[in-house]
């Protein structure tokens, strides 16, 4: 089997699955973005902010790649409890979020290619729509990418390689046939970022965007809509292509009312014990720090009061 069929073949044994494109579509990649920019697409904050922050060249320590995988990996829900106060608080954190499986992913790649003369390197490039171009998935309504026996339960990575790109499967942006019909997205959300009257997501109404940041929630969100330690799960949650995946949610920790106190009023990793420490890293919440006991009081604050 070709060196490119046998990696692909590696992923989907382990439930993985991948595309290979050249990497000649970085530039198609960097003008799309800018594209919707110029046509004041974009609030200029997300822009700047989450969409700042790509690397539209060949990287300096591979400027021979010729090719670029992208690579989707399930992923469930993880739930962490927080004791607080004599009660218990289980939260949830969404699918995405953590990031080991991209250290597994690009072991895979080096094992595979390696042996091979074929170095790899990791991309830093907007991944959904990556994703969507390659063939491993496509859009939904919501503006998030859906693949296939995975729906939206899935984190997205993708490396460069100077593996030959022998088959392209680049393609034209596509939205889900069943969002056509369907509107559960745009009724579930409760800021309105997602409508009807355009395609593109309304970023700077969403609570992902607000969440991750730092500083304080706009006064038009309500701290009820608040449904994530970090991110937000009402669009996916209310999708009917991710109903088979709805009750994948895996246990991530256990919070004591000690470090549940540390959290709600530390910023700073080298403060925390420890063990706290450990956690975090194995949550892949790190950094999210900065935001995380902003996000906690409020989501705390909420159970309390229903």
């Amino acid at each position: 089997m070709e060196t490119a069929g046998a990696l692909l073949s590696q992923l989907e044994e382990r439930g993985y699955k991948g595309r290979i494109v050249s990497t000649r579509h970085v530039r198609e990649l960097h003008e799309e973005i800018e594209r919707h920019y110029s046509l004041n697409s974009f609030d200029e904050e997300f822009y700047r902010e989450s969409l700042g922050g790509f690397v539209f060249t060949l990287p300096c320590g591979l400027p021979q790649a010729k090719s670029l995988v992208v690579v989707a990996v399930p992923q469930p829900q993880l739930q962490v409890t927080f004791h607080r106060n004599g009660k218990s608080h289980s939260l949830i954190i969404p699918p995405t979020y953590l990031c080991c499986s991209d250290r597994q992913v690009e072991s895979i790649l080096a094992n595979c290619l390696n042996p091979h003369g074929y170095h790899v390197l990791k991309a830093v490039l907007p991944l959904k729509l990556l994703a969507v171009r390659s063939g491993l998935g496509k859009y939904g309504k919501n503006n998030i990418c859906y693949v296939p026996q995975m729906g939206s339960f899935h984190r997205l990575t993708a490396f460069y390689t100077d593996l030959p790109c022998s088959e392209d499967t680049w393609q034209r942006v596509e939205m889900l046939k069943n969002c056509h019909d369907c509107s559960a997205c745009v009724r579930g959300c409760p800021t309105g970022a997602i409508s009807s009257d355009r395609f593109l997501l309304r970023a700077e109404r969403c609570i992902t965007f607000y969440n991750e940041r730092k500083g304080d929630f706009p006064g038009w969100m309500s701290s009820s809509w608040h449904n994530a330690l970090v991110g937000c799960l009402y669009c996916q949650k209310v999708c009917p292509l991710n109903r088979p995946f709805l009750q994948w949610v895996e246990f991530g920790g256990d919070f004591s009312e000690k470090e549940t106190a540390l959290l709600l009023r530390e910023k700073s990793l080298d403060r925390l014990p420890s063990a706290v420490a450990t956690k975090l890293r194995h949550l892949d919440l790190v950094e999210y720090l900065d935001v995380l006991g902003r996000n906690l009081s409020v989501l705390l604050t909420k159970e309390k009061g229903s």
